[in-house]
Parts: C-alpha cells; structure tokens; sequence
C-alpha cells in the first residue's frame, strides 16, 4: 500500500462512526419539493451509493452533502459536525463531476496540484502529493500532457487524482463514468473498486446505472421522487425488495396487482386482477391492510418453461411462447398467458435445442421465488 493510501486510511480511522448524516433533509426549488425529508447514514469507509431515475432528488442531494446548495430544511453533518451555512471549499469532501471539470489549460501534473496551492503547500511537500496521487491512478507517464491530449478515461484517473490529493474524509461521484463507453466503463468500474478498497476512503456515488451500484457498493440507497424507499446492500435490495418501485427499478422483474385471500404457513395466497392465483411469501415490508392489496415480484431468472409436473413448484401459467432470445450465456423468453398477462423468462443456456415460437408452454416457480410487496404509492 502507497505511503498516501496510508495517511488516508488514517483519517478514514478503523471504527464505524459516521461519515455523512442527513437528518429530515428537504430541499424545494420555485415550489417544487426535490428532496422530501429524508434520512441517511454513510459510514466510514463505505462505498455507498445513492440510485434512482432521472429526478428522483439524487444529484440534489449529493449537491447538498458537497456544499453547492443549502437544504431547505433538515441537516447535513460530516463527521458529527453540522455544515450548515460550511461553503464547499471549507468541507472536507472533495466531488468528482461526470464531465471531470479539468482545466484545459493546465497539465494534468497542474491540475492535480490547484488544490494544493491554494492551500499554500510547500513545495517539497506539494511535489510529494501530486506525485503520489498520480501514481494512485496510474497516470504518473501522463503529468506534462494537457487533458485534450488524454482519453476519456485517462481524464476521469486524473480527476479522482485531483479529488484524492487533498486527503477528504470524503469523497463524492457524480455519474463519474456516465461519460465513458461500455468498454472503458467495465474497467473504470474495476479500478474504482481496487481504488476504494486501496484507500479506505468514503465513497458516496450517484448513478442511475443498477448494475454499477450493484457491482461497485457495499450499500445502496433508492431513490423515488424526492425519498429514500429503501437502503441495503446489493443482495438485499435485489433478493428482497421492500417496495414494488424497489422491484422494477433495481433487475428485470414480473409485476402482478392482487389481492390476498388466505394464509397458510407464513405464506399468502394471492388473486391478480386478471385472475390468476399465486402462493407468495410476505416481505418484510408487507403489512396487512383492510384491502389486502399487493404487488407480486416475480424475477425472470426464477421462472421455469417447460413442464412442472417433475418439480414441486405450486405457481403454475398456461401460455404461449411468444418471443426466443439467444443471449449466448442465456435465453430470454417472453410467455403470453392465456388471461392476457405476459411473463419475461430468464434461463441459463444448456445448450439444448431452443423451443419454437407459438409452441403452448408452461411458466412455474415456487412460493419462496416470489414476494408480495405493499401496494402503496408515494404522493406528489
């Protein structure tokens, strides 16, 4: 480990205060509520991740954490202490922007080292940093060249060198590979990681990329119209969603509106409005209410196609297959069902003969493969 990786992990520290708190924050722009009253912890040392669709209050949020707005209401603390009325310069953060928000004008060994200038670094100690920093990404062989002259992934090293070289207890990234192209995005994502597992610095992400806040967090908080519905870790917002919005947002999955009938053994047994009858395990989130309405989460990969009579599973669909996907890895199917509904299918590919289309099918999955979600919506 680099001797900088070191003195960051040492402000970083081993225990498990808190980083970042926001408490009852709202933020209103011209009458319009972006944020409604919402409540987080971010831990030292975390690679968390804040996810949602395009103004769900994310970035704004982000925004208030890096000082560039001020809540409307609530409060915003970095290690116990309040920044309130604290301007940005003044946080111990440091953001990194998609667009990376280099200066043209300047090398890249310049740009790494403004911050430190205008801190008033000596020299000596200036020349160390910046040249620690750039060994951190890598970019060391690129100090003399201007950003013009760098790749989109060579400027965005850069731009975590600048955000990393002035020690943050912590450091904020917005959409920070939202300019890249697939490619390079894998491989800025694998270098994010080994980077934050390196320095042990706090990472706090907005992305409305899911499968890179699945791969890259240790949590994750989702976002929807201005509030949190769920926060968790990966494997716990996918596996186990607390709210139908939390289901389709985060993966593929099948949606059904019903209605419980009857419980037995922990389970419910649920009619979908359009008629179908399922045996669905609650979720955590689910509570009774006086109409008994749920939401029922069924994901791709869960279902079978075939014939059930071989496995025990006790959900069972009569339908048509309507569209065969050859993915290599695996097969997407799309079933219509016999009362109208249609169930997309995810299967591994066994290298078996593919089914024809229009072929009557059976879709199945068992009770433990599908959960009933409240079905309440946020209002406006």
């Amino acid at each position: 480990m680099s001797q900088t990786a070191v003195q960051l992990q040492s402000i970083s520290g081993t225990d498990t205060q808190r980083d970042v708190e926001l408490r009852k924050v709202f933020k209103v722009f011209n009458g319009e509520t972006a944020v409604r009253g919402i409540d987080l912890e971010i831990h030292q040392g975390e690679f968390f991740s804040i996810l949602g669709p395009s103004g769900c209050g994310k970035t704004t949020t982000l925004r208030m954490i890096a000082g560039f707005e001020e809540p409307t209401g609530g409060e915003v603390l970095i290690r116990g202490k309040s920044m309130a009325h604290v301007p940005p310069y003044r946080r111990p953060v440091n953001t990194v922007f998609q667009s990376y928000a280099l200066f043209g004008h300047m090398t890249v060994w310049d740009n790494v080292a403004f911050g430190l200038r205008l801190q008033k670094c000596s020299k000596s100690e200036l020349m160390q940093r910046v040249g620690e920093a750039l060994q951190l990404v890598k970019m060391e062989n690129f100090a003399r060249r201007y950003p013009m002259q760098l790749s989109g992934g060579q400027q965005q090293r850069v731009a975590l060198a600048r955000a990393l070289v002035n020690r943050p207890t912590v450091v904020l990234l917005d959409e920070p590979l939202g300019a890249l192209d697939l490619k390079l995005r894998k491989e800025m994502q694998m270098e994010l990681s080994n980077l934050h597992r390196e320095l042990g610095v706090t990472f706090v992400m907005v992305t409305h990329d899911q499968e890179e806040a699945l791969s890259l967090s240790d949590r994750i908080a989702v976002m929807n119209m201005g509030r949190i519905e769920q926060i968790g870790s990966p494997s716990e917002i996918y596996e186990h969603p607390q709210t139908a919005f939390v289901a389709d947002f985060i993966g593929d999955t099948n949606l059904f509106q019903g209605q419980v009938e009857s419980s037995d053994r922990g389970l419910l047994q649920v009619l979908t409005a359009q008629g179908l009858k399922f045996w669905v395990k609650p979720s955590a989130s689910w509570t009774e209410s006086p109409a008994n309405e749920v939401v029922v989460s069924v994901r791709p990969e869960k279902i079978q196609v075939g014939n059930r009579e071989a496995t025990d599973a006790v959900n069972c669909c009569e339908g048509i297959l309507q569209t065969v996907m050859y993915l290599g890895t695996h097969v997407h199917y799309v079933v219509a069902l016999e009362n109208g509904d249609a169930v997309t299918v995810m299967q591994p590919n066994r290298s078996i003969d593919l089914p024809e289309l229009n072929t009557p099918v059976q879709v199945y999955w068992s009770a433990e493969d599908c959960l009933a979600l409240p079905a309440r919506l946020h209002e406006k």
